[in-house]
């Protein structure tokens, strides 16, 4: 395995080793972070919400907008649910796991688990079928959004819990290691915002297997590579949560749908 892309396992602290990896890549890798009930305890969760929101016709949740899709049956589907944690019992009592404290030693002592920030706990659900809205994502960084908020660009690491099992053909998560240390031009032009998803010489495809962590710095340079593969064997369910520091900036019902946020119809 290439030195660019080892893979870790957590434990009650985070070592100088892993410490060493993420600081000079902005991503690292741990493994089993759940167990494969877990993984399916969280996907059966979000099926009940995505039930609910269908029937309600639920559009934005504080501010952000709802991405609905087709299944392979036609049938509509929630493909990337914000704030997902404070609509489910079992998802708010999961972000309490005493582990994601350990992860807060990444940034610091002034890092916090962003679940009322941000868009909190999102779920995404991509499927390669003929009437999905959500299969692949180009490429970007997360440190954008405190850009357009005229905000200074605080630490934030996006930790993605996969809830499936990959091979580099089912697409998913590319970045570019290192980028997390560019200057803020390159920040802002190296790519074009979302409408680039070409392949980059330089990328590496995270393949995780279902109940994997996964965290990389919010300035780094990443895509979401669509998958190679159609139908069943395409579907793949990750979650993200955001790991930041700065102003505390809760979002509630009455938060407006941020600038950025418009885009989101160009991700199909």
């Amino acid at each position: 395995m290439s030195n660019l892309y080892q893979k870790f396992t957590l434990g009650e602290v985070i070592t100088a080793q892993q410490q060493d990896f993420f600081t000079k890549n902005g991503f690292i890798h741990f493994k089993n972070f759940i167990k494969p009930e877990t993984v399916n305890d969280i996907i059966r969760a979000s099926e009940q919400v995505q039930q609910h929101w269908i029937a309600n016709k639920i559009e934005k949740v504080n501010g952000v907008p709802i991405k609905y899709g087709r299944d392979l049956d036609g049938s509509p589907i929630v493909q990337r649910f914000a704030f997902i944690n404070q609509h489910h019992a079992a998802l708010a009592e999961f972000t309490k796991d005493p582990r994601f404290k350990v992860l807060l030693n990444l940034v610091g002592p002034q890092a916090r688990l962003g679940i009322s920030e941000k868009d909190g706990m999102v779920f995404n659900h991509y499927v390669n079928g003929p009437e999905s809205s959500f299969t692949k994502m180009g490429w970007h960084t997360d440190g954008l959004r405190d850009i357009f908020h005229g905000q200074k660009l605080n630490p934030m690491l996006n930790v993605g819990i996969h809830l499936s099992t990959l091979k580099p053909e089912n697409g998913g998560l590319r970045i570019l290691p290192g980028t997390h240390k560019q200057g803020l031009y390159s920040m802002l032009f190296r790519k074009r915002y979302f409408l680039d998803n070409n392949a980059d010489k330089n990328e590496i495809a995270i393949v995780p297997e279902a109940g994997d962590l996964t965290i990389h710095d919010g300035r780094l340079w990443h895509r979401v590579a669509q998958s190679s593969v159609t139908g069943e064997p395409s579907r793949r369910r990750v979650i993200y949560i955001p790991i930041i520091a700065g102003k505390y900036e809760p979002k509630h019902e009455e938060s407006p749908t941020a600038f950025y946020q418009r885009f989101t119809s160009l991700v199909k």
